[in-house]
Parts: C-alpha cells; structure tokens; sequence
C-alpha cells in the first residue's frame, strides 16, 4: 500500500432529502470536500436495469485514512464525484491506518 499514488482528487458527496412541496422529498447530493485518490479499475460487468442493459465497473479506490467516525471518512452510502462522473462507494476498508481502500462502482449520475 505504500507508494500509492494521489493524483486525482474527487469529491465526497452524500445524499440528502429536499422537500418537494407536496409531502415527499427529492433526492439531491451535497459535496462534503475534496479528496486525493489513486482510482484503478478492477472489473466490469453488464447489469439489467429497466430491462436495459448497462455496463458497471468497478474501481479500488485509494485515500488517505480517516478514523472512525471522522465527518470525512467515505461511508457506503455516499459516493465520490470527478466532473460528470459518479464512482457509489459499496465497502471501505482501513489498510495499514494511513490509507482506506474503498470498492466503489461507476455508474450514471443521478
């Protein structure tokens, strides 16, 4: 795990209800702050959504640690943004307490 290489920096974003006026809520997502991060692709596949096929790949995503707790730590149900791409963090792993191995998937922003 050394040696990783933080070149691309992302956005944690987490999800947030709005009111829409009528009851319900709208789904939004609020940018938390910026990472740097080491993303590698692992694999890919084609999942049926709608009845329509759509490719998903998956990515090892690698930042700096956080512990436990801290308001920055990726959790599963946030995602990280990089311009108009959208990576959903699925497990977060702590490596050696200097870095987090994420598994996230790419998929359609929302």
């Amino acid at each position: 795990m050394s040696g990783a290489e933080l070149s691309r920096r992302l956005t944690l974003e987490e999800r947030v209800a709005i009111p829409d006026g009528a009851g319900g809520n709208i789904v939004d997502w609020r940018a938390l702050g910026a990472v740097w991060a080491e993303v590698r692709p692992r694999f890919a596949r084609e999942a049926f959504v709608g009845a329509q096929p759509r490719a998903r790949v998956t990515y090892r995503i690698i930042v700096r640690s956080v512990p436990y707790g801290g308001a920055s730590r990726p959790r599963p149900d946030q995602r990280f943004r990089d311009g108009a791409r959208v990576f959903d963090i699925l497990s977060v792993a702590d490596r050696d307490h200097r870095f987090l191995e994420i598994l996230a998937e790419e998929g359609p922003a929302q």
